[in-house]
């Protein structure tokens, strides 16, 4: 792990710095929007707007980087990124906002893409799995530590769309400046969704939903502690609650996952999320109440994630991995753009539980559906399955075909 931290460290580090300024972003413009008077679905409208942008990226950017090379499209995204960071006070209009957020979500899968590319080029068959798992915790606490960065200054000011924007500018320096070797591209085939649909109805499904649940939770965070009153430092602390959840419970839960019919284990998940949601809802936590509510969401919907590709990789062969990674990707992607829109909907009909709510809906509909999938066909043996990768919902297809090369070592997929 340290030698794999030593060759790679120039990567991870701007990778960090990026996280930070975009963490920073995200939860801060659902505070600034309220105070610009935004409404909530207008503040949804901005949120959703990230998630399409960064849908069209992950299309998009590849064929970028065989035009004009890595460096060109890194160097590019991430200028227009910081650009973009500082216009956000200066033009306090949502539709210019949700513009700007579509540029913003396009550039930063763009700026994904390259660095995960980067860093599987750079790295050896025996090194991959340990440099993408470094890279996903480094992500994390990235979001975490952005967090704090929204209590140093008031939200109605200027400050705090500098941070980001430096920060992603400082980012770029030492990717930049290795002389690590341009990544390849390769041509995938992708397969249909009647194709994956076909070969795991839960993971294409659940992809779906896990979509809506993700990006509701991490855009719609800070619109409902705004609308529910609380203060800048304890929307912080929610937030990054949130993400310290998705942290520490991806390997706990990959444990079981490794043990056990794994549809069993999205059943559970599900079940529990949408309990914690019901309680959210029907009761009036204090705010440590609040925290745990937090942890839990975010330490179940991160690792359903991962427990999803898991899942679907148990039904792949080794040729059809990198086309259903970008399937799955896609099936993410377009949930999470009508997460947002859909919560901010429900919550200027019920009120701030709507983001609880909505949620909880999603929830129960991906257990229901797991709870089915388990009666039409029977799991493949423990034995027979891949080993659970810690993945981010950010994680782009070359990362998640990867990972999923990984699990599968060893695995014979033949005849499944």
């Amino acid at each position: 792990m340290f030698k794999v931290l030593a060759s790679t460290w120039p990567l991870l580090l701007g990778v960090m710095l990026l996280m930070v300024g975009n963490g920073i972003q995200g939860s801060l413009l659902g505070i600034r929007g309220g105070i610009e008077g935004f409404s909530t679905f207008q503040l949804s409208m901005v949120m959703s707007a990230y998630f399409l942008g960064f849908l069209f990226g992950s299309r998009v950017t590849p064929e970028m980087i065989r035009r004009v090379g890595h460096v060109r499209v890194f160097a590019a995204l991430g200028s227009l990124i910081s650009a973009v960071l500082v216009v956000y006070p200066v033009l306090p209009e949502w539709t210019v906002w949700a513009g700007m957020r579509v540029l913003v979500g396009f550039c930063f899968s763009g700026v994904y893409i390259t660095a995960e590319s980067w860093l599987n080029n750079s790295s050896t068959n025996e090194t991959r799995g340990q440099a993408l798992s470094l890279y996903m915790i480094v992500q994390m606490i990235g979001i975490i530590g952005s967090q704090a960065l929204l209590n140093v200054a008031e939200p109605s000011g200027f400050t705090l769309f500098v941070i980001p924007s430096v920060l992603v500018s400082l980012a770029f320096m030492p990717i930049l400046l290795t002389t690590t070797t341009a990544p390849v591209f390769d041509t995938t085939k992708p397969l249909s969704f009647k194709e994956l649909f076909e070969i795991s109805p839960l993971g294409v499904i659940g992809m779906l939903l896990t979509g809506g649940i993700f990006s509701a939770m991490f855009g719609m965070a800070s619109v409902w502690g705004t609308l529910e009153g609380l203060s800048v430092r304890d929307i912080s602390i929610f937030i990054g609650t949130m993400y310290v959840g998705g942290l520490v419970l991806q390997y706990p839960i990959g444990w079981f996952s490794d043990r056990m019919d794994r549809r069993k284990l999205v059943l559970g998940l599900a079940v529990v999320g949408g309990g914690v949601m019901a309680v959210a809802v029907l009761f009036t936590p204090p705010f440590w109440g609040l925290l745990i509510v937090s942890l839990l969401l975010g330490g179940i919907t991160n690792p359903l994630y991962s427990l999803l590709i898991a899942h679907t990789n148990d039904f792949l062969s080794k040729e059809s991995m990198a086309g259903a990674s970008a399937g799955l990707i896609f099936m993410n992607g377009l949930g999470a753009i009508f997460g947002p829109l859909v919560t901010g909907w429900i919550m200027e009909q019920v009120g701030p539980d709507g983001f609880f709510l909505f949620i909880g809906i999603l929830f129960g509909v991906l257990a229901t559906y797991a709870a089915w999938r388990m009666t039409q066909r029977a799991a493949p043996a423990v034995a027979d399955t891949g080993a659970f990768a810690t993945l981010a919902p950010t994680a782009s297809a070359l990362a998640v075909g990867t990972m999923m090369e990984q699990g599968q070592e060893g695995v014979d997929t033949s005849g499944r």
